[in-house]
């Protein structure tokens, strides 16, 4: 047994006490071994001045939009995706997936997240990167069936379902897959229905878009009666292991039967702030029992990949769509961007406790804008940036070491990503 001791630091408890103490790993079984009062390691990672934390979990992205980051801002969902999104995601080649997905890997693990979720395309190239990344990551191929005709749509659902398939549990187990159809009104009834049961027989789960915005549920409550969540429910889609992003127009009836289903929400603030989609009422899901979790969206909407920004602006949010200052304490705001975002994604990880996953970041808290420190979890909510992650730890290897990212070439990751994203808003211009 290889064995990893992260040392001379403190300790982020399930219960967010703080306490001086190391935590040893098994590098071999990718668990945590002891934490507190520990001897030993054949490795050491130094996290004096450093708070050890569970790494943060980005329940919800499209990786490879890093390439269209700052490409088209300052415009409503709808519009964004039809006029510049969509057009630009057209041209998208598989090297463009590859450097768009490593370009995101580097951040993520920059800036503390051990695992994420993903709905995009060319899902091969994405598997292939995570594996070489070492992140934990649960992956499906995005479907929408919105103009095209029915082989067409049968085709890309298909894909969705064997990409699931095929890659689950790849990567010694790190890479986890989902049926992703894109939301409720990208995808047409007929083909939720087939599909959606066909992914119940195979075990696999199912995470889609949902109420995102006024102008998704409107339709739905005019065509069918009930709200979109209601339909949700009505072609099998609610299920426990599920996950929906976003969730921003969500009615007291659809809170309760998100309570009632086990499915999870994933909360993306800062996407939902730029593209004017609205305020989730996440406070009332969480004394609901609905667990949240937190995501960045896609970098073309956000237009970053740090989840500490995440954890400040749903602390925030949370306050100003309820008008009280207690709604959504830094507490709830750290538990959503750790163990709600492990218990969504279905990853046994977000707390640091003998035989969970070791997926940790390790924070430094000398900076002046962390100091002085009366409360950790204050700072990690509203003060901390993912520049202040000095390493990141995920199934026991260390994928970071004072700041320096180890599974990639940073520099030529940098490049080859805006080598491509050059030449494909080209393409999609022309």
């Amino acid at each position: 047994m290889s064995t990893l001791r992260i040392a001379g630091g403190s300790v982020l408890r399930s219960d967010f006490s703080v306490t001086e103490g190391d935590v040893l790993v098994d590098r071999e079984s990718g668990e945590i071994l002891a934490v507190g009062d520990v001897e030993g390691g054949d490795e050491r990672l130094d996290a004096e001045g450093c708070l050890v934390m569970p790494g943060l979990v980005n329940a919800h992205c499209h990786a490879a939009m890093t390439l269209l980051r700052g490409y088209a801002d300052d415009k409503p969902l709808d519009a964004w995706l039809q006029e510049d999104i969509w057009p630009a995601e057209a041209e998208l080649d598989t090297g463009d997936v590859r450097a768009g997905t490593e370009l995101a890997l580097v951040e993520l693990i920059r800036s503390g997240t051990t695992a994420f979720a993903d709905m995009y395309f060319q899902v091969p190239e994405v598997v292939d990167a995570v594996e070489t990344a070492g992140l934990r990551a649960r992956l499906g191929h995005g479907v929408v069936t919105v103009g095209k005709d029915d082989e067409q749509a049968i085709a890309d659902n298909e894909e969705s379902l064997e990409v699931a398939r095929e890659f689950d549990g790849t990567a010694d187990g790190r890479i986890r897959t989902a049926y992703m159809p894109h939301s409720l009104t990208t995808v047409g009834e007929e083909y939720l229905r087939e599909f959606v049961f066909q992914a119940r027989e195979a075990g696999v789960p199912v995470h889609f878009h949902a109420n995102e915005t006024a102008d998704e549920v409107e339709p739905i409550v005019d065509k069918r009666g009930v709200r979109p969540l209601e339909y949700a429910e009505d072609v099998g889609l609610l299920e426990d292991g599920d996950f929906l992003a976003h969730g921003v127009h969500s009615d007291e009836t659809e809170i309760e039967l998100l309570a009632e289903s086990g499915a999870s929400v994933v909360h993306c603030p800062a996407s939902n702030m730029k593209l004017a989609s609205g305020m989730a009422p996440v406070q009332a899901m969480r004394e609901a029992g609905v667990t949240v979790a937190l995501g960045t969206d896609g970098a073309a909407s956000n237009n970053d990949l740090d989840v500490f920004d995440e954890l400040r602006d749903a602390a925030m949010l949370g306050k100003l769509q309820t008008g009280a200052a207690d709604a959504v304490p830094a507490e709830a705001a750290v538990e959503m961007a750790t163990a709600g975002g492990a218990d969504a994604l279905g990853f046994d990880a977000g707390r640091i406790e003998a035989g969970a996953n070791a997926d940790l970041a390790v924070v430094d808290f000398s900076a002046p804008h962390l100091t002085p420190v009366h409360d950790h979890v204050s700072h990690l909510a509203y003060a901390a940036t993912g520049q202040d992650v000095r390493h990141t730890v995920c199934d026991g290897e260390v994928l970071m070491r004072d700041r320096e990212v180890l599974p990639f070439d940073e520099t030529a990751v940098r490049e080859r990503a805006e080598q491509r994203a050059a030449a494909l808003t080209e393409r999609a211009g022309d």
